[in-house]
């Protein structure tokens, strides 16, 4: 068979694959804390029809170049693009945007329990009937002690500084916590692993520390590069539409180029079963 034909199968992938990035991206232009992904593509073995020749040394003979013939493509990485999102602003006490590079921690119990940590970049936290801060999924926002943060019950309105704290007014006076909200900032965000419902998960290549090993959780900080929580916003997807149909063009072409690769061969091939007759 010609090696043409399998070398436009896997460009046929690799654009679907590419298609499948682009149309999740899309879907995604109004989530809150959405982080567009990426598909970067490098070439597969190339078979070697005729070997490197070195010069002689005596300059009598140069040296030949290896003979190689590539044998398609294939996906090297689908990334996550951890950039900032555009800014909303909202009036929502509750709505927090992380200005800077650090995730929220969010989870079914407490840091130190069975269930897991999760983290994330949306916002759009609500205050339960138990006083709880908790996302739309019923996980609780951590504290920098790593326990759910709950409001007291006396409290006759609240607000969350730029460090974290907050700040609620009980019997007309105001008291801030000595807690903060937490802010968890890893070396490289690409390497967590997404787990739905604008949540993310800890992986080895994220950070060299173990989440679960974690005993002291850091508070948003501009000068640790956590940032700063601001309240009232939130933090739009990073996906630019422009981008996107512009990507999806040059995609949609490959598609087609590598499918014309395809239909070529099998002419060839068919001029090839043609010879006997």
């Amino acid at each position: 068979m010609l090696r043409s034909m399998y070398s436009g199968i896997s460009g046929m992938r690799g654009f679907q694959t590419k298609l499948d990035v682009i149309g999740n991206n899309i879907s995604n232009v109004n989530t809150v804390g959405f982080k567009k992904g990426r598909v970067m593509f490098q070439d597969i073995l190339s078979q070697t029809v005729a070997g490197v020749t070195a010069p002689d040394g005596a300059g009598t003979q140069g040296g030949v170049n290896a003979k190689q013939i590539g044998l398609g493509v294939g996906t090297a990485a689908i990334d996550t693009i951890h950039t900032g999102g555009s800014a909303m602003t909202t009036n929502v006490p509750t709505d927090l945007r992380i200005d800077g590079n650090g995730f929220f921690a969010v989870g079914a119990t407490e840091v130190s329990g069975d269930s897991p940590t999760y983290f994330t970049r949306a916002g759009n936290f609500t205050v339960d009937a138990d006083n709880f801060i908790v996302n739309p999924d019923g996980l609780y926002l951590f504290s920098t002690e790593g326990q759910p943060i709950q409001l007291d019950e006396n409290a006759t309105k609240f607000s969350i500084s730029q460090d974290g704290k907050v700040v609620q007014v009980i019997n007309g006076v105001p008291v801030v916590s000595d807690y903060s909200i937490a802010v968890v900032k890893f070396s490289n965000p690409g390497g967590l692993t997404k787990a739905g419902g604008n949540l993310y998960e800890y992986s080895p290549n994220a950070s060299m520390d173990p989440i679960d090993d974690l005993t002291e959780w850091t508070a948003a900080d501009p000068v640790k590069g956590t940032g700063s929580i601001i309240a009232g916003q939130l933090e739009m997807s990073n996906v630019d539409l422009t981008e996107e149909f512009s990507e999806m063009i040059v995609s949609q072409r490959g598609f087609q180029a590598n499918s014309r690769i395809i239909t070529t061969s099998d002419e060839i091939l068919q001029e090839i079963v043609n010879l006997k007759r």
